[in-house]
């Protein structure tokens, strides 16, 4: 390997951002940052990560906390299953290591939500340990700068980038170059139209050398997406509303959402009327009165799109069906974790009630 990273780390010196978890080597702050930044941008997710560590500013008091509120901490970040991860591998560091992170690559590993990354990152930046990092940047900078056009998708390509990556790590420095690729990828290397004349490494670069950068690096699936139609019920009774709990292997589990009516396509108002569902739920109540309903609400997620309306119904008691549901003030939703497009709902709903 004819090239080594030190003309990178010198780039990231000059350019890095100034993050709060590249000022510490607290591997819990450093772990808490990654998961964030796994599905989030860094101008997204540096709120949030500066509202968690403060709620939850060590494993003790992450591992303490009730699920449900960990869950108001990341509305609005998605994938939630990080954290219920996140959640989870606190409670898991709390009764196996008594509270302390632990400093191992293959412990680390063992923490629920870790994969072969995040352990990496943290084992280096936070412990100086010899693992490279492998994520999208990294997979972009390797294949241009090493001519690479193996699927970065495929099981040989997964292996042979991560023997790669290893292979060019500066063992003498590895938290520093793994950050220092990981930047280089997000500000220099990007993936449409990079400004190779300022690259430090275009004359050793074999993509800008044979005009391939545009090509790599090589994926070859494509996201299956799948649409999903979602028929919201905001029910008003005496001033408060019914909520159900998510709790099936399915977008944002745990999180609460109004009762519900999934269909191959949103209903107009007579075909919500007539549906089984919709009859069950207002089984018995004399006065049922659709207020409004919503404009629909797009929604974009990896595998999904979402969407959605929301429909505002008064109703003047409740039944065996609602009481089966959670009931809650209005005024006391904001307790509760909700996807974000509930929560975008629930924010123009507030501003139209000041109007």
């Amino acid at each position: 390997m004819h090239i080594n990273s030190e003309s990178i780390i010198g780039w990231y010196q000059r350019h890095k951002r100034d993050l709060p978890w590249r000022n510490t080597s607290d591997p819990y702050k450093i772990w808490i940052s990654e998961i964030i930044l796994q599905q989030t941008r860094v101008n997204q997710g540096l709120e949030y990560y500066l509202r968690f560590v403060d709620r939850f500013p060590d494993v003790k008091t992450l591992a303490a906390a009730e699920l449900d509120e960990v869950l108001r901490y990341w509305q609005g970040l998605g994938y939630y299953s990080r954290a219920r991860n996140l959640h989870k591998a606190a409670c898991q560091i709390n009764s196996m290591y008594n509270g302390v992170f632990p400093d191992d690559y293959q412990q680390i590993l063992g923490l629920a939500g870790v994969g072969k990354y995040t352990a990496a990152a943290v084992s280096s930046l936070a412990f100086n340990a010899a693992y490279a990092v492998v994520d999208g940047n990294v997979y972009r900078v390797l294949s241009r700068l090493f001519g690479v056009d193996t699927p970065i998708d495929s099981t040989t390509g997964i292996k042979e980038f991560s023997e790669l990556a290893q292979q060019f790590l500066d063992k003498s420095d590895p938290g520093m170059h793994n950050q220092a690729l990981m930047e280089f990828g997000a500000l220099q290397c990007v993936p449409v139209s990079p400004r190779c004349e300022l690259c430090p490494v275009s004359a050793h670069c074999v993509a800008f050398k044979t005009d391939a950068v545009s090509q790599l690096p090589v994926k070859t699936t494509k996201v299956k997406v799948k649409n999903r139609f979602l028929n919201y019920l905001y029910i008003e009774y005496n001033g408060k509303t019914f909520i159900q709990r998510r709790e099936e292997n399915d977008i944002w589990k745990n999180l609460y959402e109004f009762p519900l009516i999934e269909s191959d396509k949103l209903l107009a108002t007579e075909e919500l009327l007539s549906h089984p569902l919709f009859i069950e739920i207002f089984d018995g109540i004399s006065e049922v009165v659709i207020v409004t309903t919503s404009a629909v609400r797009k929604h974009i997620l990896t595998h999904r799109h979402i969407y959605a309306t929301f429909t505002t119904i008064k109703i003047n008691e409740t039944n065996s069906y609602l009481s089966r549901l959670t009931k809650v003030a209005n005024a006391d939703l904001d307790r509760y974790a909700f996807s974000r497009l509930t929560m975008l709902f629930l924010e123009d709903r507030y501003k139209t009630l000041l109007e």
